[in-house]
Formats: C-alpha cells, sequence, structure tokens
C-alpha cells in the first residue's frame, strides 16, 4: 500500500530542519503531529495524601525536566521554600541547565553525567551515599531506581508529582493514516482506548525503542517498522528505509 498519510504520536518538531519535514519533501507524504498522551500535574490534596516532606530531604533527583516544572510547582502550591544547600542530581546537562528557570545556577549544588544514563547518574549518586534523596517522578515509573538505591543502603523517597494519560480524541477528529509511529507503551494503550474496535488491516505501525515494540506485540498488533537498530538508529531512518522499499513494490 502506498504510505500518504502518517501520524506521529508526538508534537510538531519547533525546527524547520526537522527530519520529518524532509521526509515530506523526499516522498511525498503528509506528516501530522498529533501526541496520543499528555502530562497532567498532580494536584496538591494529591501530593499531600504521599505524606511527604521535601524539606527533610537534602537532594532532588531529576529525569526530565517535566519532573522540574512539577517539583517546583508543587513547592509553590505548598509553600515549601528550597534552602540553598539543597543538592540536585540530574540525568543530563540539559535536565540541569532547565533548573535555572527556578533558581540562581550558580549558586547551587548540581551534579549531571556526560552520558545522560541512568546507570552514570546512579554512580553519581553513588559518591555522595549520605544525602536524603527525592524522586521528582511520574505515575508511570517502572521502579528502575528502587534496586539501585537500594543495592547500597541510600535513603530515598519517590514522589509522584505528574502523571501520564490518554490524549484523547474527539469526534471531529479524523483518523484516516496509513502509518502510526509511537514512542511509548503509553501511546500503544492510549490508541486501544481512543480506537477500541481498531483494525490494523495495512496500516504500518513504526515504534521507537524495546517497550513500546513490545507493547505493540503485546496488544495483538503488527509491527512494521522498529528503531534503533544498526541499520536505523533513528526513528526517521527507519521511515525512510520503509518508505524506499515500500516504492519499489509499485
Amino acid at each position: 500500500m502506498k504510505i500518504k498519510n502518517i501520524l506521529v504520536s508526538q508534537p510538531k518538531p519547533s525546527s524547520d530542519k526537522s527530519p520529518y519535514y524532509e521526509l515530506e519533501k523526499k516522498y511525498g507524504v503528509h506528516i501530522n503531529f498529533r501526541p496520543f498522551i499528555k502530562v497532567e500535574g498532580i494536584d496538591v490534596k494529591d501530593f499531600r495524601h504521599q505524606r511527604v516532606d521535601i524539606l527533610a530531604h537534602t537532594a532532588i533527583v531529576f529525569t526530565a525536566r517535566t519532573a522540574v516544572d512539577h517539583f517546583f510547582r508543587l513547592c509553590e502550591e505548598t509553600r515549601v521554600g528550597i534552602p540553598e544547600t539543597m543538592k540536585y542530581f540530574c540525568v543530563s546537562e540539559v535536565v540541569a541547565l532547565y533548573l535555572q528557570k527556578y533558581i540562581q545556577y550558580r549558586k547551587r549544588k548540581i551534579f549531571f553525567p556526560t552520558s545522560n544514563k541512568t546507570e552514570d547518574l546512579m554512580a553519581l549518586i553513588y559518591k555522595h551515599p549520605h544525602e536524603k534523596y527525592l524522586l521528582s517522578i511520574s505515575d508511570a515509573n517502572k521502579d528502575d531506581f528502587d534496586a539501585m538505591f537500594a543495592s547500597k543502603n541510600i535513603n530515598f523517597t519517590k514522589s509522584v508529582m505528574y502523571r501520564t494519560v490518554s490524549n484523547d480524541f474527539t469526534p471531529e477528529e479524523g483518523f484516516d493514516y496509513d502509518m502510526l509511529v509511537f514512542f511509548s507503551p503509553n501511546g500503544i494503550a492510549s490508541l486501544q482506548k481512543n480506537f477500541p474496535n481498531f483494525e490494523q488491516g495495512e496500516i504500518a505501525i513504526a515504534t521507537l525503542g524495546k517497550t513500546t515494540a513490545q507493547a505493540v506485540k503485546d496488544a495483538g498488533l503488527r509491527l512494521d517498522i522498529e528503531a534503533p537498530t544498526p541499520q536505523a538508529p533513528s526513528i526517521t531512518a527507519a521511515i525512510e528505509a520503509y518508505l524506499k522499499e515500500s516504492n519499489k513494490k509499485k
């Protein structure tokens, strides 16, 4: 089947140089950007039910800019002032620099690995074993940190500060696509929620990441395009390879 309309379940790229736009020009396809999921902050009532005392901790762990936003939002809404002695451990420099939105960066103790890997973030944390860590996480957190903290007997608390929910389609929205591109298992769950009678037929499904690929299979759907692979390190490279192959069949 000729691919004409592609739905990418992410927000529209901010840059005009996005490789998605190159695919549109090169292959004559139309790409629509429409997230299947969205992030919502939990309210103060739900946060207080967790009985988390932010000021009882000496360090905060952030794995995403979203986590930073909702941590400081809840601090403001609960009137908690963060002392300058608080330490911040971030999964990447991008997340660390994002802290400038809320604090005076140069006056705080901020740590981050150069690799953007969770394992290397934990290596930094292991060098500060006596801190009391607070993790700002989402409800979709898979307890990845638990074993790593526990292995070194490090004091930590997890607090759900935001949640991932389905970004529901309205009756007015059309859903006529030849390819669907997903980036998380939550996106697959949202597809099933929005379209419980969804029949894949000839619609191609593309995924980024092993857990998303597995979610497609678990849902009983056919996985046509998977990234990353040695041949296609990015999702756009994987889509291009599929479009090239599709063109050969015509």
